[in-house]
């Protein structure tokens, strides 16, 4: 395989996609980041752009294109409740019409695609912690099934066009990440208790905040992703990335709260519909495949991530004052 490479990431001014044309450039290849900005920044990817290899294309994966590169990462889709529940409609349409669009780009050019898959193909688990034979307990008709239900039809696309075209796919169920660059209002657990947290507000806990999550530093993830990649045509996945370290959300409000040292309060809402409680990747695959496990603890992944947001919370503030 040349050591250079022409790469499409799609969502690449996200915060997953961010950090991983980062990661593709360090490796010396080059980086054709695709974004509409629906959730993405232009912040993101602004200490990437003076560099001659990474090019910045605006363009919504709803619609075809027409570019020649070596390998195409597919992570286009927003991924946080708040955002992918605003055009649900829209969002299905990213993660199905965004596959087939993708797809057809890598049967063309001849490219290796991956897919940002996700955890939510399980639903709400009842299996415990979940394999990547598990089938899943998705409600089809629910708020969260725009997301959920088109990241599986995705899934069911890569695999026909692989059965179907021979397509070298390789296809990742992404649990749940943090890390600098979550959006400010990002509506997930992390960044939205470190928000909190810092502005000194109540902690928003909906449930008895039993129900456990597992977190995944993002350089952990990239790592994984990268790897996942680089192995042989044969291995398609899908594998589980993801921390296998599980904690209750009420846990997780402590940690913050401690980390920061915030005078936040608890309050507790109804829980959202179809919200799982448990979630909790079984990682057998990744460890043996890839040879890849999580190695940065949570502790010390949100004290980076509270600092990312405490520089933006100050920026905010800044200006704000100036304004006043």
């Amino acid at each position: 395989m040349p050591s250079s490479r022409r790469i499409l990431v799609t969502g690449g001014a996200g915060f997953l996609g961010s950090h991983l044309c980062e990661r593709l450039l360090r490796q010396g290849n080059e980086v054709l980041c695709v974004d509409n900005f629906f959730t993405g920044t232009k912040a993101n990817i602004a200490p990437l752009m003076a560099d001659p290899r990474f090019e910045f294309m605006r363009h919504d994966v709803t619609f075809p294109l027409y570019v020649e590169v070596d390998d195409i990462y597919n992570l286009a889709c927003p991924a946080s409740p708040i955002h992918y529940q605003f055009d649900p409609v829209q969002t299905t349409k990213t993660s199905v019409h965004g596959a087939i669009n993708m797809l057809g780009l890598a049967k063309r050019v001849k490219a290796r695609i991956f897919q940002a898959s996700t955890s939510e193909v399980y639903g709400d688990p009842t299996v415990h912690p979940q394999t990547e034979a598990y089938t899943g307990n998705v409600n089809p008709i629910g708020l969260r099934a725009c997301y959920d239900e088109g990241k599986r039809c995705a899934e069911t696309l890569f695999f026909d066009y692989h059965r179907q075209h021979r397509l070298r796919i390789k296809v990742a169920r992404i649990f749940n990440t943090y890390g600098p660059r979550m959006h400010l209002n990002d509506g997930r657990v992390v960044s939205n208790f470190i928000v909190q947290a810092l502005k000194g507000q109540p902690i928003t806990i909906y449930g008895k905040g039993t129900q456990t999550r597992s977190f995944c530093y993002v350089d952990d993830l990239i790592e994984a992703i990268v790897r996942l990649m680089a192995t042989r045509d044969t291995l398609t996945g899908p594998v589980n990335i993801g921390s296998p370290a599980e904690f209750s959300i009420r846990e997780l409000a402590t940690k913050i709260i401690a980390l920061t040292g915030s005078r936040s309060k608890l309050v507790f809402r109804p829980l959202p519909a179809d919200d799982p409680t448990q979630r909790k990747p079984d990682i057998t695959l990744a460890r043996k495949l890839l040879r890849w496990q999580p190695k940065v603890p949570l502790e010390e992944g949100l004290a980076k991530t509270i600092a990312y947001f405490e520089g933006l919370l100050t920026k905010v503030w800044s200006r704000t004052a100036t304004v006043a």
